[in-house]
């Protein structure tokens, strides 16, 4: 029987050492997710029937976390995780803090992103004394951080997916920015203000569809942080190419002001966002 154990020296593969077989070993996962107290980690199909061994071993491994669970697929328009708990308590609801933040999720039902953390603290220090619309908010990623350290006048923080709307209204009053963040549950190409906003945060996917209502939202002199993922071969021409034709057609005009990867979104494919400011 695995024992718990203090040693923070000690890895995976030793605390399995004797469960599983030297092959099997081998295939054991380098890497994984820790949200709140429940960790998220992708079994390799070899490893499928030594699933529970892996979990158990992880919870000896982090005695403050109490769920495993091995994440399967991401699925559908809002991206929703696919995941089996393979350890620990069945309750997949956490609460994860990060830069004196506190994010409420459903870890079955919500993605909340490692590979972001340089992303949401960059945000964080973004913003003060302006008017902030974040067009596609989720549970508050980057809302919540900006409005607890950059304290804008107010974010309109703007989510169609009720479930994630749940959770953001929930984290707005977690993180006490009541006075901040204004949530609005719907789509944000009817939602998103025109010709008000200091800065406009597009922080998903999907954002190239709405970069005409990103643009219009900002006065003269403001920025648009825009995400896309991209192929490798085409960073940061496709995204930079999209921002100045959309703002054309529009009669705005657009100065880069920077371009970044996020992270390694598939193989070939980055994360990357661009700030630009539209005149």
């Amino acid at each position: 029987m695995l024992q718990s154990i203090s040693n923070s020296n000690v890895t995976l593969s030793q605390l399995l050492a004797g469960v599983l077989t030297e092959d099997e070993t081998e295939l054991l996962p380098s890497g994984w997710q820790i949200l709140g107290d429940i960790i998220v980690v992708n079994i390799p199909v070899q490893l499928e029937n030594r699933r529970r061994e892996v979990g158990d071993a992880l919870l000896k491994l982090y005695p403050r976390c109490r769920t495993v669970v091995a994440m399967k697929s991401i699925n559908g328009r809002f991206r929703e995780p696919e995941i089996e708990v393979i350890a620990g308590d069945t309750n997949t609801e956490t609460i994860h803090k990060e830069n004196r933040c506190r994010f409420k999720l459903d870890a079955s039902r919500i993605m909340f992103s490692q590979g972001n953390l340089n992303e949401r603290r960059r945000m964080s220090g973004v913003g003060r004394d302006e008017l902030v619309v974040d067009m596609f908010a989720g549970i508050g990623y980057f809302s919540i951080p900006m409005a607890v350290h950059a304290k804008p006048t107010k974010i309109i923080a703007i989510e169609i997916n009720p479930l994630a709307y749940q959770y953001l209204c929930e984290n707005i009053r977690l993180n006490r920015v009541e006075s901040i963040v204004r949530p609005v549950h719907g789509d944000c190409a009817i939602k998103t203000p025109a010709g008000i906003a200091d800065r406009v945060i597009m922080g998903s996917f999907e954002a190239f569809r709405h970069l005409a209502h990103g643009i219009n939202a900002l006065k003269p002199g403001g920025i648009i942080h825009y995400h896309e993922t991209t192929p490798e071969k085409l960073c940061f021409v496709r995204p930079i190419s999209r921002i100045i034709a959309t703002a054309e057609m529009l009669d705005r005009s657009i100065k880069i002001r920077k371009s970044h990867m996020v992270k390694k979104y598939s193989p070939g494919v980055w994360h990357i966002v661009i700030d630009a400011q539209v005149f």
